[in-house]
């Protein structure tokens, strides 16, 4: 995910800004992390330099 994509993403659940917390990247792009809501506080975890914006329930739900 490039670091550019933050301007344009927004919580799926409440519409609210995003923050960015690394774990791994590149020259280019964030290859693992998590965009966390600043309003809500939902969790979307970035893996492989894509980033899962299902909310969190229907997350749970495609895994299980």
């Amino acid at each position: 995910m490039r670091r550019s994509l933050l301007d344009i993403l927004a919580c799926p659940v409440c519409k609210g800004d995003l923050s960015l917390e690394v774990e791994e990247e590149d020259d280019e792009e964030v290859l693992k992390g998590k965009l966390i809501c600043k309003s809500c506080g939902a969790e979307y975890p970035i893996e492989d330099g894509i980033p899962n914006m299902l909310p969190p329930e229907l997350r749970e739900k495609v895994k299980g």
